[in-house]
């Protein structure tokens, strides 16, 4: 189904958005808020199939996203991800936390030496980062500010391989390559970052 693919595509953007920023949530989350998040991806991905394409604006709240990762979209999370939280900043910025189960990263990876930061780190540990996100004309890209774990700053080369690990598919196995540009589902042309909530624009 359409939903599928356009709904993974909105849930990898939030979950890469985990490694963009750090923040808490003020809102109570609910399954509600989390369907009414899930009803509005149906219809962007119904208009975003239709010849033509109308001309629509869809408003996607920060609590509708944390909800829906919450509770819809718990069984899309990749094994080793845990509580993914958004927090949208305005002007582009987002910010988050993701919970990161290092064991299971370092399982597949082999170590660098005593000078990697990774040896010194095992568990689940809490990932926060800044950075900001980017479209137009059906395009978007992330550019990375920092990213920390337990307060210690991690270089760009390893936040990627941490994102490459974590949203590997069957149909992408190279995973989400934190520099390069990539297509927006379902016929949208630009994805506006206001403070608290997302503007989808088709």
């Amino acid at each position: 189904m359409l939903i599928r693919k356009t709904g993974g595509n909105v849930l990898l953007i939030s979950l890469v958005a985990s490694f963009l920023g750090s923040g808490a949530l003020a809102v109570q989350l609910s399954r509600q808020e989390g369907d009414r998040f899930q009803r509005k991806i149906e219809e962007i991905t119904k208009n975003g199939s239709a010849r033509p394409v109308k001309s629509r604006k869809t408003v996607i709240s920060e609590n509708e996203v944390n909800s829906y990762l919450a509770f819809n979209g718990v069984d899309k999370i990749p094994q080793g991800l845990a509580n993914p939280q958004i927090t949208i900043l305005g002007d582009g910025w987002l910010a988050g936390r993701v919970l990161l189960d290092l064991d299971e990263f370092k399982r597949a990876r082999a170590s660098r030496g005593v000078m990697d930061p990774f040896n010194y780190v095992s568990g689940q540990v809490p990932l926060t980062a800044r950075g900001v996100l980017r479209t137009q004309e059906g395009k978007g890209r992330f550019q990375l500010d920092s990213a920390e774990i337990h307060k210690v700053r991690l270089p760009k080369v390893l936040v990627q391989e941490l994102v490459t690990f974590f949203s590997r598919t069957p149909e992408n196995p190279r995973g989400f390559d934190l520099d390069a540009p990539f297509d927006l589902p379902a016929k949208i042309h630009e994805l506006v970052i206001n403070r608290g909530e997302a503007v989808v624009v088709q």
